[in-house]
């Protein structure tokens, strides 16, 4: 094999191992909008949603992202988030998690200064996410029909920083979930978050419950879907 043939083999095996080594990820959408609920409600950011999830909670408003997707590299969805200009970044999916190199992206939108946050189904382990990550972590009612997948050991892990979000559907997983606060001591670990599922519990119901009995919890509506309804990009 002549001088330059060789260099040009090497050259391509080089190349290969590059692109087999870069991480990759699977992403339904990358859009800049409102954040529509927890802390950074009202703010202009940007979301990177991953594809696939191993939950099928009832009132599912992201469905479209369990298949499909489109591979792109960490630095390909490094530079997308970069070209919105803005500050904060939430990760979610589908479950974001159920991608192992979901991780490696939090790590790195951490180091290039944004303020990140990540929601996740609170099915899969949290303990590796970076700690400068405000983790939004759902805790699953009875009502979703996935409450039986909520891993309880993640709740030792959280931090004043991170956030206990339940979705409710009827006046039985309120109930339900001032019981599982109470059992485990939650408002001394962290804010928690009460959302009325959309179309099925009226918002101002929840409210006058959580007045009522003086709970100590953050009301909040997904405003995204009051500005431009249950459509994916927003």
């Amino acid at each position: 094999m002549s001088e330059s043939s060789t260099e040009v083999a090497r050259a391509a095996r080089t190349e290969n191992y590059a692109t087999s080594n870069t991480p990759m990820l699977r992403i339904t959408e990358i859009f800049f909008s409102l954040q529509g609920e927890a802390r950074a409600s009202g703010l202009a950011s940007v979301f990177v949603r991953l594809t696939g999830c191993p939950l099928r909670c009832s009132y599912c408003d992201s469905e479209y992202a369990f298949y499909g997707g489109v591979k792109k590299s960490l630095d390909e969805v490094l530079a997308e988030v970069a070209s919105f200009g803005a500050r904060y970044v939430c990760v979610t999916g589908g479950e974001p998690l159920a991608q192992k190199t979901c991780i490696p992206l939090l790590k790195a939108l951490c180091d290039a200064g944004y303020e990140v946050s990540l929601e996740t189904s609170g099915a899969l382990d949290i303990a590796a996410v970076d700690l400068r990550v405000s983790r939004v972590v759902d805790i699953k009612t009875p009502g979703s029909s996935e409450s039986h997948k909520n891993r309880l050991v993640n709740l030792a892990v959280l931090t004043p920083h991170d956030q206990l979000k339940f979705v409710l559907c009827d006046r039985a997983d309120f109930d339900w979930a001032k019981a599982f606060i109470a059992e485990h001591a939650l408002f001394e670990r962290c804010e928690i978050l009460f959302s009325a599922s959309f179309n099925q519990l009226a918002a101002k119901d929840l409210a006058n419950w959580i007045l009522a009995d003086r709970l100590p919890v953050r009301f909040q509506l997904q405003t995204h879907k009051y500005l431009w309804g249950d459509l994916p990009g927003h």
